[in-house]
């Protein structure tokens, strides 16, 4: 199914964000902890993709088990910053004879050797080039994009972000999904402010549990991330408890996604590290909230 499709829905649902093994030797426990996820029923599952593509074959086999196993569907990541044109291309139809439905694509992370090489010789500088080859590549594609609530950490303000979010809608992103946010307020003015830019797509907003102290300073560094002073005192007062930090962050993500429901958002993605315990910790919190 296409996730346009469960977007078009009016029901509260959610969804849950895996990656794969970086290594084959994981691929096990990896694909273990996906199924428990999928057998949570969530609304779909995406599955990230590595620096330069070294995952791919990995994302691939991740998605198609998802939805051939459990009949989740699977939402496919697609980096390009780091990739030719050519292996864009390859990539593409491996989707296609998978049969995966949805893309999500996205620049990506440079690799060292990306940044040591003028961006004249890059095939690909921007996500808006991966959407335009997706369409041209051809292939019925449901496209998402990424957007960032706090500014792309490579936008000079805001303004000019939103421009270039709209170039990415209008290219044939049909729904975005947010970067991380720890204070919904932030996402409601973001909201505001790209419908009045003229983009009218789905939004889906992005939220991640933070289940110990130290993903503190990886969000941070990952998004640039506005830590609330309600957040940064739960982590003092239980970021040395393992199991109280655990509950603690499972319940203020809780609380931010029922916030979001009462607020009219229906849809929620978590970024959910392949911890099938905090997926079901939440969908548990919100077992007469969430359709299953």
């Amino acid at each position: 199914m296409k996730i346009s499709q469960l977007l078009s829905l009016e029901q509260n649902m959610m969804s849950f964000e895996v990656f794969p093994p970086k290594t084959s030797d994981k691929y096990d426990s990896v694909q273990s902890a996906t199924e428990e996820i999928a057998k949570l029923r969530p609304a779909f599952m995406s599955v990230t993709y590595g620096a330069g593509g070294g995952t791919s074959k990995y994302t691939l086999d991740i998605a198609k088990n998802i939805e051939k196993s459990y009949g989740v569907p699977s939402l496919a990541h697609l980096t390009c910053v780091n990739s030719t044109k050519e292996t864009v291309r390859e990539r593409i139809e491996d989707m296609k004879a998978a049969g995966i439905q949805n893309i999500m694509a996205l620049r990506g992370d440079l690799t060292p050797e990306m940044e040591n090489k003028p961006r004249s010789e890059w095939d690909y500088r921007h996500a808006v080039e991966l959407i335009r080859d997706i369409k041209e590549y051809g292939g019925d594609f449901c496209i998402g994009a990424a957007c960032y609530p706090e500014v792309h950490p490579e936008s000079a303000n805001q303004k000019e972000d939103i421009a270039h979010l709209k170039e990415k809608v209008d290219a044939g992103a049909e729904f975005l999904t947010t970067q991380m946010f720890f204070d919904n307020n932030l996402f409601y003015n973001f909201l505001y402010k790209i419908r009045e830019a003229g983009i009218t797509c789905p939004v889906i907003p992005g939220i991640m549990p933070i289940t110990n102290a130290g993903q503190v300073a990886r969000a941070i560094q990952l998004s640039g991330s506005f830590m609330p002073q309600r957040f940064k005192s739960l982590v003092d007062a239980f970021g040395n408890n393992p199991k109280a930090m655990c509950q603690a962050g499972i319940a203020y993500a809780t609380d931010q996604i029922i916030d979001l429901y009462a607020n009219g958002i229906k849809f929620v993605h978590v970024y959910s590290m392949n911890k099938p315990n905090v997926a079901e910790a939440i969908l548990t919190n919100l077992s007469e909230i969430v359709v299953r």
